[in-house]
């Protein structure tokens, strides 16, 4: 009977060394091992979310990278259209019959609806404008007639576009100095 008591006693100082498993087997763990493994999860979580928070990081600018390359090639194709464009301006101004300017006169709107629908817009500079180089390039100077300032716009000679706000070609100009 005296044994039945210290295996009973021995029982109850156990107690709270076994944990109880998802099969019903209990498992004896000592509090250390349980402490280092809750601390052990603790990290994994941490790390956890480290990790799924640098995957949405890299996610985010990873689109940002795709637009911006799309919208680079988008605008370098363009700009190799353009000497098009100016091309068929040069023909209307130097057509002789009516017809040809009206067929020319089609094919320049149908480029412009084109760069409409990639948001291409042209740079509206005229003479008697403003330098303003923000948008434009002063390719020939010209010296102040009587009555004109300087840094104003005598005369355009290639059309600017931007794309989106962004210039992609300046407009070129002579100005006065």
């Amino acid at each position: 009977m005296a044994k039945k008591k210290d295996e009973n006693l021995k029982k109850e100082e156990n107690t709270d060394e076994v944990v109880n498993t998802a099969d019903g087997t209990g498992v004896t763990a000592e509090p250390d091992e349980l402490e280092k493994a809750q601390a052990l999860a603790e990290d994994y979580k941490r790390k956890w979310y480290s990790v799924s928070a640098e995957y949405d990081n890299y996610r985010k600018r990873n689109s940002a990278a795709v637009s911006k390359a799309y919208a680079d090639g988008a605008a370098e194709a363009v700009l190799k259209l353009l000497p098009v464009a100016d091309n068929f301006g040069y023909a209307l101004a130097s057509a002789a019959d009516e017809k040809t300017k009206a067929g020319i006169d089609k094919v320049i709107k149908s480029f412009n609806t084109v760069l409409k629908s990639l948001d291409v817009e042209e740079i509206e500079v005229a003479a008697g404008d403003a330098f303003d180089e923000s948008v434009m390039e002063a390719v020939l100077d010209f010296p102040c007639g009587e009555g004109e300032t300087p840094n104003l716009v005598k005369q355009v000679l290639k059309k600017g576009y931007k794309q989106g706000g962004k210039v992609i070609r300046f407009v070129q100009v002579a100005v006065t100095v």
